[in-house]
């Protein structure tokens, strides 16, 4: 294994058992449906071949309703966030979590499909609930268009609300599902990119973080199969705007259950023209290691968090990689596209 810097991980899920109720996709029968804190984080991570220097924390997927302003699920979990980035989380919460000075930036939920009036509105509230120390590490928010009616994010509001962001300053983090709703999400974020940066000042364009490689099909076997070629035409187009970024995250929960339970060498194996077509669309100043956590255990055990990390090694290893290179894929370019201070 090669000598690796210090690592950002740009993708993990942290929330409390008191907020179990508050997700939608938890079942009490759920793997995940226990408290996943920082000192879980930490344990799973304490194998790490390269010190962790820090994390993004990204949203839970609270309940909540598109057309309604009743905020309560999502300004809790803020709330959470405030705790988690302060240091100051409940004993039951795992706290107080002096390894909260770990959390570099915050991704909470937003309201984007109501418009820049009720986002504006919504963010007053956020940043209410943040506080001052707190709000400076919410680098951006997300709103889950996987499981949103086609159309969604080509909407005024919904472009509207993108320009919002991108004005005062926060990212956008994409998460769609190709592999369950086909190439008409990739050909979606296509437009809503260039909706919500026609006209717009360089400046003020919204960044997108691209999560989970947008979720393409990992069981093909045949490079030739039309949801393969979909997915890459689609790579390579997202990648012409600058303002957009990778996740190299997610993996997991888009492979066979079989596979996931091998080692990491079949894993990178099975899933190689994929990220190799990220590598070339993208390049290492433009891919971020994520691991997904808690969710990429699912499956695949308690090492899924370092076997994901052996995986992106044998990534930068077989691209040749040079060290700074590697420097901006394990943390640089999420400090880049974050804007975090580390």
């Amino acid at each position: 294994m090669s000598s690796q810097p210090p690592l950002i991980d740009s993708h993990i899920h942290l929330y409390p058992s008191s907020a179990l109720s508050t997700l939608p996709w938890c079942t009490p029968t759920h793997p995940l449906a226990s408290q996943h804190s920082l000192p879980e984080f930490l344990s799973a991570t304490a194998s790490s071949p390269a010190p962790v220097s820090g994390f993004v924390a990204i949203e839970s997927d609270r309940a909540t309703n598109d057309a309604s302003t009743d905020w309560a699920a999502p300004l809790d979990e803020i709330a959470w966030m405030r705790r988690l980035a302060t240091g100051t989380l409940l004993p039951e919460e795992g706290g107080p979590g002096e390894g909260g000075k770990l959390c570099l930036g915050l991704v909470p939920w937003a309201p984007v499909v109501l418009g820049g009036e009720k986002l504006g509105e919504y963010l007053t509230k956020a940043e209410e609930v943040a506080g001052e120390e707190a709000w400076g590490r919410v680098k951006g928010f997300r709103f889950l268009l996987q499981e949103r009616p086609v159309g969604t994010a080509l909407g005024e509001g919904f472009v509207e609300g993108l320009r919002v962001l991108g004005k005062r300053g926060f990212v956008f983090e994409v998460g769609v599902d190709q592999h369950r709703r086909g190439r008409g999400q990739l050909e979606e974020v296509v437009e809503m990119i260039d909706r919500a940066h026609e006209g717009v000042e360089e400046g003020e364009k919204v960044v997108f973080v691209l999560d989970h490689l947008c979720k393409p099909d990992l069981t093909i076997l045949n490079q030739t199969d039309p949801s393969f070629i979909a997915w890459r035409t689609a790579m390579f187009t997202l990648s012409k705007c600058r303002k957009t970024y990778m996740k190299l995250s997610g993996c997991f929960s888009e492979l066979p259950d079989k596979l996931k339970a091998r080692p990491a060498e079949d894993i990178f194996a099975a899933i190689l023209p994929w990220l190799a077509v990220v590598v070339a669309a993208f390049g290492p100043s433009r891919i971020m290691f994520g691991s997904d956590w808690p969710v990429c255990t699912v499956g695949a055990g308690d090492d899924a968090w370092k076997k994901w990390h052996k995986v992106v090694d044998m990534v930068c290893d077989l691209a040749g990689l040079s060290a700074d290179d590697q420097a901006m894929l394990w943390g640089g370019t999420a400090k880049v596209a974050y804007k975090l201070e580390a």
